[in-house]
């Protein structure tokens, strides 16, 4: 089942202002709010599925991304991120990062207690044309915070777990009674008890982790990829932060890419450009034949459709643009010297434009039509 479009989600145009955006996310969220709808599994999907949504287009980097590529730029089922709050965040997460959205209206999960979640992480991953192309798994060692073995945690002894303060004050109206984040545990309700040799104040200690990484197909150079819960532990059972991907192209020596084209370059003998010959060359799918036909051009381009590499916003593909230079001659034995010499004197191999020939701007502009 394809993913909707998340303007249409939050019900809003693609122009929509922020206020806009964090509007209608928080009238979607109290329409489906599980405290609204309980045991409702369609009005938790949409309660998520709004989430997700405000989650891409709340943030101005991710909306960018979103706007330009869809889904498969910013995460999500199916797409770069290998699982949006649809796929991998429960109502804990929701409520941990948005809770602020609901105002007094809802109650999170937990009371007052703040979900507290770990930071993310960020690496970056070179990957060759032909795994761009046809997209690959990469298994990598990642150095991160993990909770201490040993490490225990205690209910807080200044707000008792609730995460929060209750402060009174008298004033001129009587008394006023306010609620602030405890100060002692960060609104997380807990604080370390025991702690390892080794490990910092909240338990948490630099640990090695071996992470598979799916990167699909399509992937492009300064593309982020979300792999949830594999950044930083949060302390005292929290949410792990997550491991951000940024894909990096590594320059291939003999095919240049050009968007979703690719494009290289064909040395031929004047022989064969003369006669006509069979070459192979090699594509990101592997080697091809391609055909040079008698009396070619330097100059000329052949173009293989398909050959490319497959765009991020369609389920096309580009082509490869074979560009054909003819090689002449540096170095001649006397025999060869003789040959062309009898040939100049004749008068029968001399340049001879058509007037048909295509000028260097009549190529690059064929190339984008």
């Amino acid at each position: 089942m394809s993913k909707r479009d998340y303007y249409e989600v939050l019900e809003i145009s693609k122009s929509a202002s922020a206020d806009e955006i964090k509007k209608a996310y928080r009238k979607m969220a109290i329409k489906y709010h599980p405290d609204k709808n309980p045991g409702d599994k369609e009005a938790e999907d949409k309660f998520k599925e709004a989430a997700e949504a405000y989650e891409v287009l709340s943030d101005e980097q991710k909306r960018a991304r979103y706007d330009q590529f869809g889904h498969a730029g910013v995460g999500g089922n199916g797409g770069f991120g290998g699982g949006g709050f649809g796929g991998g965040m429960n109502m804990e997460d929701i409520f941990s990062q948005f809770g602020d959205i609901f105002g007094g209206s809802f109650g999170g999960f937990g009371g007052g207690r703040q979900q507290v979640k770990g930071s993310n992480l960020r690496i970056r991953i070179k990957l060759n044309l032909e795994e761009m192309v046809n997209g690959t798994q990469k298994t990598i060692k990642v150095k991160k915070m993990k909770m201490a073995e040993g490490a225990t945690s205690k209910t807080c002894p200044t707000c008792g777990g609730s995460g929060v303060q209750l402060k009174v004050m008298n004033t001129m109206f009587g008394q006023m009674q306010t609620q602030t984040t405890c100060g002692t545990c960060q609104g997380i309700g807990k604080v370390a008890d025991k702690i390892p040799a080794g490990a910092n104040a909240q338990g948490l200690v630099k640990d090695e982790e071996e992470i598979s990484i799916n990167i699909p197909a399509g992937a492009r150079d300064g593309i982020q990829l979300n792999v949830r819960g594999k950044g930083n532990d949060a302390p005292f059972g929290g949410i792990p932060g997550d491991l951000l991907v940024i894909i990096e192209e590594e320059v291939d020596k003999v095919i240049k890419r050009e968007g979703d084209n690719l494009h290289q370059e064909l040395y031929v003998s004047f022989a064969e450009a003369a006669l006509g010959t069979k070459k192979e060359i090699p594509t990101v799918g592997g080697k091809v034949k391609i055909t040079v036909d008698a009396g070619t051009q330097s100059g000329k381009i052949l173009r293989l459709a398909g050959k490319g590499l497959p765009s991020i916003d369609s389920y096309g593909k580009g082509d490869m643009f074979i560009h054909i230079n003819v090689w002449t001659p540096q170095n001649l034995n006397k025999e060869q010297k003789d040959f062309f010499e009898k040939q100049m004197d004749s008068g029968e191999m001399i340049a001879e434009p058509s007037g048909k020939e295509k000028t260097f701007f009549d190529k690059v502009k064929d190339l984008f039509n």
